[in-house]
């Protein structure tokens, strides 16, 4: 029968890719992760049936730097970056291939939504277990793996949406393929597995053959500005909504030289109320997202929510309105998610705001996603919000914690600073006595059994 061969593109990073693995442990590190999950689907990508995404790469590029001590040469990894680039836009440019990647995109947002409310539940069910016991290990261990699903669902979703934004208008000629007869062809089995989700139908008669090296690595397009959202620490980047547009065309430097503009009077800036300009910024990002779901561009809509998870809390609030309203409650979802890992003080500050309009609820999902860090830091946090003068918001995480996690995990929050801590811990308890008359009694017995003072 006639076997339609893979884009010489495809072939070369498979080939390249079946060097890499081939000096790592099939048992061990991501590649055996990988192997174990979904065998298939792993054999599909060495076999050139499909491109995987780079998160996978990128981690079998960190296995083979543990196998080499620890380091790896700069440029094997942009080597592995250039091929693994060109193989996908060869991929891509086959016929569906657009209609393929969008399919793709939607299911990695909705995988990441679901560990979005995976993480939730696992985070609350780590408030009921004593921290360190077997049960509590247990659930680090499941969260740890939701977070890695979470971040892999993100990645790929920027990833899709860059591949997408790189495919022509128009209909691209056909990959270059070859064509020749085999007898006996073994038919390839679909693969499958949660990890390799991004998987289409594989063609039974596609195999691979030897093929030159590629050509040059087209141009992807940068498809968002660099993260500036809670989880990445608020660097440099591009204005985002809320932060008024750019100069105009013709406008600035290089546009009409130095003396035209000292000739040139300044427009004076028209005053904006504050609460205004919040609504505007809302509205603004929450139109910015709906047009990038609709074009199917995930990934800068995750790094427009990363950046509004770091605006000024007050704002965040008119944020949820408009998110709900335009039917975007998922992402809402996402930025508390994302939210919950700001500083401490900023993280209160947030759950006060949200409380003021209203929205008990989403503050203290907030609160109990944010307490769901070590106990340690909790500490530190509370003590510092304590030294700068603000008990209330103090207090406030104190209350969360208490409310969130065990008797025990509270006894050993105290530790940190017996006289400090042990206030505020029996403060938190009192105030739930109504709703829930034990937690007084338990945390007396738990600081008691732990031989702190103030109990």
């Amino acid at each position: 029968m006639t076997v339609h061969h893979l884009p010489e593109e495809v072939e070369a990073f498979a080939r390249h890719l079946g060097r890499l693995v081939a000096v790592l442990d099939e048992g061990g590190g991501w590649y055996g992760v990988f192997r174990q999950r979904d065998p298939d689907g792993m054999r599909a990508c060495l076999d050139g049936a499909e491109v995987p995404p780079w998160d996978v790469v990128e981690s079998l590029l960190q296995d083979l730097a543990a196998v080499r001590g620890g380091t790896l040469p700069e440029s094997e990894a942009v080597r592995v970056r250039h091929l693994h680039a060109a193989a996908a836009a060869a991929h891509d440019r086959r016929p569906g291939g657009r209609e393929a990647l969008r399919e793709r995109l939607a299911l990695m947002v909705r995988e990441q939504a679901g560990a979005v409310r995976r993480g939730e539940e696992l985070v609350a069910l780590l408030g009921t277990v004593p921290e360190g016991s077997p049960d509590a290990e247990r659930l680090a261990h499941d969260l740890a793996w939701v977070r890695d699903d979470h971040a892999r669902a993100t990645a790929r979703i920027e990833e899709l949406g860059a591949r997408l934004a790189a495919l022509p208008e128009t209909p691209a000629p056909a990959p270059r393929e070859r064509s020749r007869t085999a007898a006996g062809a073994k038919p390839r089995k679909r693969p499958r597995g949660a990890r390799y989700a991004w998987l289409e139908d594989v063609d039974e008669d596609a195999l691979p053959d030897a093929a030159p090296e590629p050509d040059p690595v087209p141009h992807l397009p940068p498809t968002a500005a660099a993260p500036r959202g809670a989880r990445f620490g608020g660097g440099p980047g591009q204005g985002g909504p809320g932060q008024g547009p750019g100069q105009a065309p013709g406008q600035g430097p290089g546009h009409g030289g130095p003396e035209r503009e000292r000739q040139q009077p300044k427009p004076q800036q028209p005053y904006e109320n504050p609460d205004d300009a919040a609504r505007r910024a809302a509205h603004d990002t929450v139109t910015a997202l709906l047009r990038l779901r609709a074009e199917g561009r995930g990934g800068e809509a995750h790094v427009l929510l990363c950046e509004a998870a770091a605006w000024p809390a007050a704002r965040l609030p008119l944020l949820a309105a408009e998110l709900h309203r335009a039917g975007l409650a998922p992402d809402w979802a996402t930025l508390l998610w994302e939210a919950a890992s700001l500083p401490p003080e900023r993280l209160v500050d947030l759950s006060g705001a949200l409380t003021a309009a209203g929205r008990d609820q989403d503050a203290r999902q907030l609160l109990r996603q944010g307490v769901a860090r070590p106990t340690a830091e909790t500490a530190a946090a509370v003590l510092a919000l304590d030294e700068a003068g603000r008990p209330e918001e103090a207090q406030a995480l104190v209350d969360a914690f208490v409310r969130s996690r065990t008797a025990e995990d509270a006894a050993r929050l105290a530790a940190y600073a017996p006289y400090r801590l042990v206030p505020h811990l029996l403060s938190a308890a009192r105030a739930l006595a109504a709703t829930s008359p034990s937690h007084e009694r338990d945390l007396v017995h738990a600081l008691r059994v732990a031989g702190l003072s103030g109990a």
